[in-house]
């Protein structure tokens, strides 16, 4: 961010564009960095709430709404020439808005840009407790927090001493869901995209076990392996393959919650699934859900959530670049499975 000039609140305002729909596996080249010169003030008589972005979260969905959406539902595709979005991190500038005053930090939907207006400051959270770092805010106490929390407690509604897999198990929120399962004393198996993280859910996270689905070559046989009695709860962030052995794997009156299926997103065609008969034979419950309909229960997940990140009962992993300039590549990163977990982008520092 560079002042223009000699007028003192004009500022050269670095952002990233998307050049087109992404067709396929997303590349770095599908966005263009821009500058631009904008004046650091809300427009009169506007309720619009003025941020400088600190941190930037980078997730699956960027991606999907990256591309041509032809029937728009819950996303809508961000238009070619547009600003990409989505959750960060910043301090209020300036305020037109009577919820929020200069300085204070909040959370919530922000553009990949230095500053960003928000016209909908109903969207923003103000950040109470700064005594944990700020970046939480983009996962263990922001959106994949509240869906482990939702997902597992509502969804799930876990036993103590039932099974519990994981798919993605190093990501924002599988990484979560693990610990939560584990407090209630669970017996949690995780699987990830690399030995490191392996390592990672068995000895930092404190899964019971783990396995790359990489090197397996059957993963019905993988999951009867470290599920000989079967499996009561699965939470999925994968679909596809995986969840069809979980179909063969799953226990009577099991349940399964879905929030994400990101090994679909970057295929032409999704990939179908054949074992659905398990379904009505083992009386499963299937739900998917968006988090965004629960957030009326944040508060009572930061009651729940910030003690435990207190009392060290909760470790979060973070994977974290620098530079508004690392976006791209941080969000190809996630496809290719080589973040080690939650992937954040500091845009600036205070």
């Amino acid at each position: 961010m560079e002042t223009d000039g000699g007028a003192g609140n004009v500022v050269r305002n670095k952002k990233l564009i998307l050049k087109d729909y992404i067709n396929g596996f997303p590349k770095e080249s599908d966005l263009h960095l821009t500058t631009e010169s904008i004046e650091l003030k809300v427009p009169q008589g506007s309720n619009a709430v003025l941020v400088k972005v600190l941190y930037l979260s980078i997730d699956p969905y960027q991606y999907i709404r990256s591309t041509k959406i032809e029937k728009p539902g819950y996303f809508s595709s961000y238009s070619p020439g547009s600003v990409m979005a989505s959750y960060g991190v910043g301090r209020v500038f300036e305020s037109g808005h009577s919820d929020f005053q200069k300085g204070d930090l909040v959370w919530g939907t922000t553009g990949w840009e230095e500053y960003s207006l928000i016209t909908e400051p109903e969207t923003l959270f103000k950040i109470q407790h700064s005594d944990v770092p700020l970046s939480y805010y983009l996962g263990v106490l922001g959106m994949p927090g509240l869906t482990a929390y939702v997902g597992f407690y509502e969804f799930c509604a876990p036993k103590k001493g039932e099974t519990v897999f994981i798919s993605s198990a190093f990501g924002a929120v599988g990484q979560l869901v693990g610990q939560l399962a584990k407090l209630m004393g669970c017996y949690v198996v995780g699987s990830a995209g690399s030995p490191e993280k392996v390592d990672l859910l068995k000895n930092k996270l404190g899964f019971d076990e783990a396995f790359n689905y990489k090197e397996e070559k059957n993963l019905d046989d993988t999951l009867k392996r470290h599920f000989p009695e079967g499996i009561d709860i699965c939470f999925d962030n994968v679909g596809g393959k995986m969840l069809d052995a979980v179909l063969l794997n799953m226990k009577l009156n099991g349940r399964i919650a879905h929030c994400g299926m990101i090994s679909q997103y970057t295929l032409d065609e999704p990939e179908g699934i054949k074992n659905m008969m398990n379904i009505i034979y083992k009386r499963l419950r299937l739900e998917g859900f968006v988090v965004t309909d629960y957030y009326h229960l944040f508060p009572k997940f930061l009651d729940f959530m910030l003690p435990c990140i207190r009392e060290g009962k909760i470790v979060y992993v973070e994977d974290i670049s620098e530079a508004l300039e690392s976006c791209p590549a941080a969000l190809v990163g996630l496809f290719k499975s080589s973040n080690l977990g939650k992937k954040v982008v500091i845009v600036a520092t205070e």
